[in-house]
């Protein structure tokens, strides 16, 4: 984002953030807040009122206030107005913003009720899952296809089986992609979970998977490293043979056997 639609993002998360801490439901502003960019994306007509730089924030407030008053809550309401009374360097990045800001409200809420470790495990190994499913893949991702069959997917995959914000993140990835590829979809819901609970994720391979006491020493360490909490997703691929190897954002540590002895077969072949 430009200069403008930082300092615009910032200003939005404000009034988002009080208006959480004011007690507003997290998952109807969620509902609310996706509903609305949902509009917005279908008219590019609207899109661009609401975001013309030229206009009065006021008019455009009360603009979106003859428009969703009445069809959304008065929190998303709120966010709205301050979403379209800041100055965004282009339309697009108003709606990708209040899409930021309805996963938030999902995450908040899975926080409320101490889900959201959870729902960021489920996150990255559902989209693990679809990617190394060709065909699952194609069935939720194909645009040709009808919504209600991708949502019934997601729903026979997850429902029961994963928390309820999991389960709608999931289903807002797949039937509003917003031009974007299912795993680019999941990576920004991924982020912006991390974001919202001011933490790091490291993504851990491993040949088995780490008991509690190991994952409680590598976190503690991640941890202190970075200076942030940081959250592990944890893969499992019995090609590494033992050891791990540690990704955080782009610090990669590859403690794992297969790395040894490809650098062996390496200095054998040279």
């Amino acid at each position: 984002m430009q200069g403008s639609s930082r300092a615009a993002l910032v200003a939005a998360s404000e009034v988002f953030d009080g208006v959480l801490a004011s007690g507003a439901d997290a998952v109807s502003l969620a509902d609310d807040l996706f509903g609305i960019v949902g509009a917005l994306d279908g008219s590019a007509a609207l899109r661009r009122a609401v975001g013309d730089p030229s206009r009065e924030g006021s008019a455009k407030a009360a603009l979106v206030d003859r428009l969703f008053g009445g069809k959304v809550g008065d929190p998303a309401l709120q966010v709205l107005r301050s979403l379209v009374e800041q100055r965004w360097a282009q339309d697009r990045d108003l709606t990708d913003v209040g899409e930021q800001l309805a996963v938030s409200a999902v995450i908040a809420g899975a926080d409320q009720q101490g889900r959201a470790d959870r729902v960021e495990d489920e996150l990255f190994r559902f989209e693990r899952i679809v990617a190394g499913n060709p065909g699952l893949r194609d069935a939720m991702t194909d645009r040709r296809a009808q919504v209600a069959p991708k949502a019934q997917v997601v729903e026979s995959l997850l429902a029961g089986r994963a928390a309820p914000e999991t389960v709608r993140l999931a289903r807002q990835a797949v039937l509003s992609p917003r031009g974007r590829r299912f795993d680019q979809v999941m990576e920004t819901f991924q982020t912006i979970a991390e974001t919202r609970r001011q933490e790091l994720a490291a993504t851990v391979t491993a040949a088995i998977a780490l008991d509690d006491s190991q994952r409680e020493r590598l976190v503690a360490a991640l941890s202190a490293h970075y200076g942030k909490t940081v959250h592990l997703n944890v893969v499992l691929d019995p090609r590494v043979v033992g050891g791990i190897r540690v990704q955080v954002g782009d610090e990669v540590v590859d403690g794992t056997i297969l790395r040894r002895l490809d650098e062996a077969r390496r200095r054998l072949g040279a």
